[in-house]
């Protein structure tokens, strides 16, 4: 087993939030898609479902030096939802929007390279609100951090702009095998 420099193995996964867990109502819940695209979409959740699904056996890796091996996430593959859509994205800089007020920044090309998944299973489960569901990115490679909670858009934009963490001195990319904590 090969994990990150700087990291430890843990079977538990702790809950870190920042402000209180939301509670969302599936039944109004919706992903907005927007920002430089064509046209902005708005997809329910029920429609979500009905996107191919997508298995990832994947370690996930906390800037506080945590890591847990092989959690499995069931979901839609970000660059599945995008094709299914027909969105011609017209950017590669994504902000992550979440309940709360979370934001992260990403690269869609790096979504697409390491096979980020927008989230609504984990290890077989439905994914509990602490862990970020009912949906959850996942992007294997990457700090947990980047892996936002609570997802409810998608902003394509036309600078890669600091998301929450990223603004408050958190590295732009997060890459744990580079130690990327901080800028």
């Amino acid at each position: 087993m090969k994990i990150p420099p700087g990291q430890i193995t843990t079977d538990k996964f702790p809950i870190m939030t920042f402000g209180s867990i939301p509670d969302i109502n599936l039944d109004t819940w919706e992903l907005q898609i927007y920002g430089l695209i064509q046209k902005p979409i708005t997809i329910t959740w029920q429609e979500l479902q009905k996107l191919p699904k997508y298995n990832l056996l994947s370690d996930f890796h906390c800037v506080t030096q945590w890591s847990r091996i092989n959690d499995e996430w069931e979901g839609v593959l970000v660059s599945t939802l995008i094709k299914s859509l027909n969105i011609t994205a017209l950017s590669d800089n994504i902000m992550i929007h979440c309940y709360g007020g979370y934001t992260t920044n990403v690269q869609y090309s790096t979504l697409i390279q390491h096979k980020g998944i927008l989230a609504y299973s984990h290890n077989q489960e439905p994914l509990k609100p602490e862990h970020g569901g009912p949906l959850r990115l996942v992007l294997p490679e990457r700090y947990a951090w980047k892996s936002a909670k609570w997802v409810k858009g998608l902003q394509f934009t036309r600078n890669n702009n600091p998301g929450f963490w990223e603004s408050r001195g958190y590295h732009m990319e997060g890459d744990p095998w580079k130690q990327q904590r901080f800028e």
